[in-house]
């Protein structure tokens, strides 16, 4: 789309904030924006009818619909088509690659992540992401007192804990999630189901693929809420941009074919003779061209002109200070300007320029401005609210210097020489006629079947159709050579045959170029591939496939993005405005109660929105290689293998692969030590058990040795004390034998003695005796006497 060559004329931004709220600024922007889009330029059109005129052209190329006019003329001679007998349609060739491209990408799914990055939210993860650092730390620690005590002081269970730096950072990334950010997530998705996104966002992935542009607007209304609409490309009206986002338009709007009694109703303060004025105005005046050469005239519709105008006030604020030594804020305009030497001494001025949008709306054709006014719930981005987002989300990846680029555009003119070509093909089969055969009558006139009839014409052509077989004469009935002696001859009509090969060599080539051109080739297509292309070869083709159109993916992805950006944004206003603001919290809580509390401050969060697009299918088969490989090499367990599955993110889940097989590896290396270390322990269990078993049998042997060693000592000793015994009691029996020998001995001895001793005292008394008888005797002069008799008296009585 080529910028415009006509000067429109926009009011100058540097007036008062005053005058740009008044319906004649308005007004102004209003005539600039329909003079720039609908007045005849010099290159004899005006911007809105070219630019749809080339959507138009672009989407019946699409649908296979695209007009059959210019083939007309090609084939015709001065413009005479009555020898043609062709069938128009056109092949529905582009229409293929659309759906291929469209429909891949529309099946990509996605999920929607919200970062909280206000200060509060940035402040409860850094918390939480220290006392995880704090626990890694203490891990050991936590892990005696436990043991020791019973107390755990860690504020992680030791299974969530991660073992290092990289595993705490993929932690934060795919498991820590705060309940306002998912609250968030939550509230974002309610609103996309409720707004049917899914056929809104295949919509502008066909605007994409067959204009090169796409545009979503969302709206807010304290009786409808958040809106997410559809908004068709071939009705917008923008700014010069080059930027592909749209990010530096200062204006945004659409053309909108409404019926008059829906314009009542969203502007019921029109009158009757302002209805009645706007009713008259045809749909095509001298100022501007529209659509409606396409359609139906009908008097009720009009034209209407819907549109955002970006601009900047002045906030100026009047400090002052109080009596009581207080600072009072107020409120001023723009044109509040005291002088400097009041400034100084009672009060103070402060001002800033922020960003504003104004919403307006014209009905075209005239200077009837039905709507002009600051936009309410102006969506600001809180990192910076000095900015404001417009209603239009708007991506053109191919844009330049103002014209849009598309991946149909870039095939109509291939899609044109095949459609010739199909043409210039029925031209041929239309001229080419079947194979004959020839008939020479008179050689059938030579020819006796020996019947006695004739070879007819008829019958010879019915046995040549039905065996193939020709009955012939070499000679005529006369001798002669029969030059007709083959009556029937093929007749091949095969002059076509090379048109036609030549023909389709040149519609595959055109195809091809189709292919070349816009990157989906066979692999993508769905075509037959090389039988003798490898596998790998096949999915390269198909990925670089996926590559040639990956601009289209990655616009598409910045349209959610964008939407759900401000869809994050507009929830403030849900749930702080709107009437339908519980029943709001309640859609959420059906999926998650919990967050019901959290949603109560949910306006008062800051949130980063982003999108974790699912891997396509290269991206899939070859993590799954990888995990395959991992699982084959024995690196992970099928639990792991179950959980990096659902990660959708292959970029972390393969460093989360790597970690998972580290750990898998410290864990089988920790296994086969401590086998390593219990094989140790009975192996020496075995061997203390052989030594013991084998001390166990020495001190059984020594025990034996000892028990028979005692028992033998016993039996010695008992041996001994028998033998001690014995030679005790012969002791003692030879003691008593001794003794009462000796005793008899003594006995003998001292009778014996005795004896001596009575028989010397019994002969001392026999001599006392006999002296005192010779004593007597002398005295007494006695005669002498004979002592024997005596003495022999005396032993006997002694014996």
């Amino acid at each position: 789309m080529a910028q415009s060559g006509i000067k429109s004329y926009f009011p100058s931004q540097v007036v008062g904030d005053l005058e740009k709220m008044s319906q004649e600024y308005g007004l102004k922007v209003a005539e600039a924006i329909q003079s720039e889009w609908f007045y005849y330029t010099d290159y004899g059109s005006d911007r809105y009818r070219t630019n749809f005129d080339n959507f138009h052209r672009l989407r019946l190329y699409a649908r296979g619909e695209q007009s059959i006019q210019k083939y007309k003329d090609e084939l015709s001679i001065n413009g005479d088509l009555s020898y043609l007998n062709l069938d128009w349609k056109p092949v529905p060739i582009i229409p293929k690659f659309v759906d291929i491209v469209v429909n891949g990408i529309a099946e990509r799914t996605y999920d929607i992540k919200a970062y909280s990055q206000d200060p509060y939210g940035i402040s409860k993860r850094t918390e939480y992401m220290e006392n995880l650092l704090a626990d890694m730390r203490t891990k050991e620690l936590n892990a005696f007192t436990k043991e020791a005590f019973g107390v755990d002081i860690a504020n992680t269970p030791e299974e969530k804990l991660p073992d290092s730096q990289e595993e705490l950072e993929l932690h934060m990334q795919l498991t820590y999630k705060q309940a306002i950010e998912i609250a968030e997530e939550q509230a974002i998705n309610v609103l996309f189901e409720s707004n049917k996104y899914e056929l809104t966002k295949k919509r502008f992935y066909y605007d994409l693929t067959v204009l090169g542009i796409g545009c979503i607007k969302n709206t807010f209304t304290e009786s409808e809420g958040i809106k997410v609409e559809y908004v068709d490309p071939a009705n917008l009206v923008y700014s010069y941009t080059e930027s592909p986002n749209f990010e530096d338009i200062y204006y945004v709007g659409e053309i909108k074919t409404i019926p008059i009694n829906e314009l009542k109703k969203e502007f019921p303060n029109l009158s009757q003779e302002e209805l009645e004025e706007i009713s008259k105005q045809p749909n095509n005046t001298s100022a501007y061209n529209n659509k409606s050469s396409y359609d139906q005239s009908d008097n009720n519709q009009i034209d209407v002109l819907y549109f955002n105008y970006k601009t900047y006030m002045n906030e100026v604020y009047k400090i002052k200070e109080t009596a009581t030594g207080g600072t009072k804020v107020i409120v001023k305009d723009d044109t509040f300007n005291p002088p400097v030497e009041v400034l100084d001494s009672n009060f103070e001025k402060v001002s800033r320029s922020i960003e504003v949008l104004y919403e307006g709306v014209l009905v075209l054709g005239t200077k009837m401005l039905l709507k002009w006014e600051m936009a309410t719930n102006m969506m600001r981005p809180k990192s910076d609210n000095s900015k404001v987002k417009m209603n239009y989300a708007i991506v053109a990846p191919r844009i330049y210097k103002g014209r849009i680029e598309s991946l149909v555009s870039r095939i109509t003119g291939f899609a044109d020489m095949i459609q010739l070509t199909h043409l210039k093909l029925q031209q041929v089969m239309s001229r080419m006629v079947p194979d004959g055969v020839y008939l020479d009558a008179d050689g059938i006139a030579e020819v006796d079947l020996g019947n006695g009839t004739n070879y007819n014409p008829q019958e010879a052509l019915n046995m040549f159709f039905q065996t193939g077989s020709i009955v012939g004469r070499s000679l005529t009935s006369d001798g002669d050579m029969n030059p007709g002696k083959v009556p029937i001859q093929e007749i091949a009509s095969g002059n076509g045959g090379a048109k036609m090969q030549s023909l389709i060599g040149n519609y595959n080539y055109y195809l091809q170029m189709i292919r070349d051109v816009t990157g989906l080739n066979e692999a993508r297509d769905g075509s037959t591939p090389d039988k003798n292309a490898l596998v790998g070869v096949q999915k390269l083709a198909a990925a670089n496939s996926n590559t040639a159109t990956r601009h289209i993916l990655q616009s598409g992805l910045f349209l959610t993005a964008e939407t759900a950006e401000c869809l994050s944004l507009r929830i403030s206003d849900i749930l702080e405005y709107s009437p339908t603001r519980e029943a709001f919290i309640q859609s959420i809580g059906v999926h998650n109660v919990a967050t019901l509390d959290e949603l109560h401050n949910l306006h008062l969060h800051d949130f980063g929105i982003f999108l974790d697009l699912e891997p396509d299918e290269e991206d899939k088969a070859r993590f799954e290689n990888n995990i395959q490989a991992a699982i084959a090499q024995q690196g992970i367990d099928l639990e792991d293998a179950i959980d990096l599955r659902q990660i959708k993110n292959t970029k972390l889940a393969n460093q989360l692969l790597k970690i998972k097989r580290r750990k898998k590896f410290q864990r089988d290396q920790l296994a086969q030590q401590q086998n390593i270390q219990a094989q140790a322990n009975a192996n020496a269990q075995a061997q203390q058990v052989a030594a013991q078993a084998e001390v166990q049998k020495q001190q059984s042997l020594v025990q034996i040795n000892s028990q028979l060693e005692q028992l033998k000592a016993q039996l010695e000793a008992q041996k001994m004390e028998q033998e001690t015994f014995a030679k005790k009691e012969l002791m003692q029996l030879k003691f008593q034998y001794d003794l009462q020998l000796k005793q008899l001995e003594t006995f003998g001895l001292s009778s014996r003695e005795k004896q001596r001793e009575d028989r010397k005292d019994e002969r001392t008394k026999i001599q006392a005796s006999q002296q005192s008888e010779l004593i007597d005797q002398r005295k007494k002069d006695k005669p002498p006497k004979n002592f024997e008799s005596i003495d022999n008296n005396l032993l006997g009585d002694i014996v």
